[in-house]
């Protein structure tokens, strides 16, 4: 059995835990976390609250760009499955990774909105992991499958922003 054969019989990028679960538990335990110790900032500001929706309302948008391409490739959004071309318009026309972009600006947004420091720091380690653990396996499972295709479009778009 061919190398592309095997690609295609497994299915997806080698992604373990699906990378929404990272940010919902990182959220999670931030409001934990500031109920136990509490690491706020600015309280009363409506500068504050107004920047933190628009990071919300930022990663919504770019969230309801990359499904709306998702759905019109005929994609599943879990990275497990398998990709049947590269998205190249909407946000991806800006980032090879919309799906982690937007959702990490709600996570940011929620933070600042909510003056909860701890969902902001919190936003590091999830970028790590999201990085290793999401972002360079379905980099190597697009390669594999698409060649030059993919090469070309990773050097024509940033991986964020």
């Amino acid at each position: 059995m061919s190398d592309d054969q095997r690609l295609e019989e497994r299915g997806g990028a080698e992604v373990r835990i699906p990378p929404p679960i990272y940010y919902l538990v990182a959220v999670t335990l931030g409001v934990a976390l500031d109920w136990l110790w509490p690491l706020g900032f600015a309280p009363g500001s409506g500068l504050r609250i107004a920047l933190g929706v628009a990071a919300v309302c930022g990663g919504v948008a770019v969230l309801l760009g990359a499904f709306t391409v998702f759905r019109r490739m005929g994609q599943h959004p879990d990275p497990r499955k398998p990709t049947p071309t590269i998205g190249r318009d909407g946000p991806y026309r800006f980032t090879r990774n919309p799906m982690y972009l937007g959702t990490s600006l709600v996570q940011l947004g929620l933070g600042i909105a909510l003056a909860n420091a701890w969902i902001v720091l919190l936003l590091i380690p999830v970028v790590l992991v999201i990085h290793y653990g999401a972002i360079l396996p379905e980099e190597r499972y697009l390669e594999k499958k698409f060649g030059d295709e993919y090469t070309s479009f990773k050097a024509s778009v940033r991986r964020w922003i």
